[in-house]
């Protein structure tokens, strides 16, 4: 408990899935938490449920606006900002030479265009903080290539590239910044109708740890990224993914 005390953290896509587990366990773990999101009956629920500890603000992560006026409300409420979770995305499926340029842009819009956004408008709250921790939720994604989504695989390889720069921009304020790149979670994200036909027990199979993994999982590793547990950890990729990225097995060779 209290490891995220007096740690003041703006979340968004905070309504459902990773970031909603997220902005449970900030809060259970002393943290004042913004959940942000463009769902509003699904984000000011998250945010009534966690109590006082809490509030919702309407943020779609494409619009500058948006930003700014989330920060402002974030510092009025709160007094400063600490942490920012660009935990906002989609995914659209559809092999590159089939992908429309409108269907192309929606993911780069949010997935990429929306972590910049996010990043930029933190730094002058956090480097009035004196310091800070942003994390930008990648994905196995970012690491590899994927067939079928390749808007999605472009945004995700982006947000893992300025994590990078933003990390050597902001370093010198003591503003960390960090991407977490999960493997497959039990989101909603990935419930819809894009995916009715995936088998998800033969997906994850053949991972060392052989199943999907669960928001509070990944909600874990980024309350320690936001922590000062973290305090030497910038510029880095931290992937939970069930060791899918460790490599693969030789489904040939059975155990003893």
């Amino acid at each position: 408990m209290g490891r995220l005390e007096d740690k003041v953290a703006l979340i968004t896509g905070g309504a459902r899935g990773q970031g909603e587990a997220e902005a449970r366990l900030f809060a259970s773990e002393g943290a004042k938490v913004v959940v942000a999101d463009v769902l509003d009956a699904e984000g000011s629920k998250v945010a009534a449920e966690i109590g006082d500890a809490a509030r919702y603000v309407h943020l779609d992560v494409t619009q500058e606006a948006d930003w700014q006026r989330a920060v402002a409300e974030t510092v009025a409420a709160f007094d400063k900002l600490d942490v920012l979770v660009n935990n906002a995305g989609i995914v659209r499926t559809g092999l590159l030479e089939t992908t429309s340029l409108t269907s192309y842009m929606e993911v780069v819009n949010i997935n990429q265009v929306g972590v910049f956004l996010g990043m930029r408008a933190v730094v002058a709250p956090m480097r009035e903080a004196r310091g800070g921790s942003i994390v930008n939720i990648s994905s196995n994604a970012g690491l590899e290539g994927v067939e079928g989504v390749v808007a999605y695989v472009a945004t995700k390889w982006a947000v893992r590239g300025m994590t990078k720069t933003a990390a050597l921009e902001l370093g010198r304020y003591g503003i960390r910044v960090n991407s977490v790149h999960p493997g497959g979670v039990d989101t909603p994200m990935i419930s819809g109708e894009e995916f009715a036909g995936v088998d998800q027990d033969a997906t994850f199979a053949s991972q060392p740890i052989a199943r999907i993994g669960r928001p509070e999982e990944l909600a874990r590793l980024v309350l320690f990224l936001a922590s000062d547990e973290a305090s030497y950890s910038t510029g880095s990729e931290f992937t939970a993914d069930g060791g899918r990225m460790a490599g693969h097995r030789d489904p040939g060779i059975a155990p003893e």
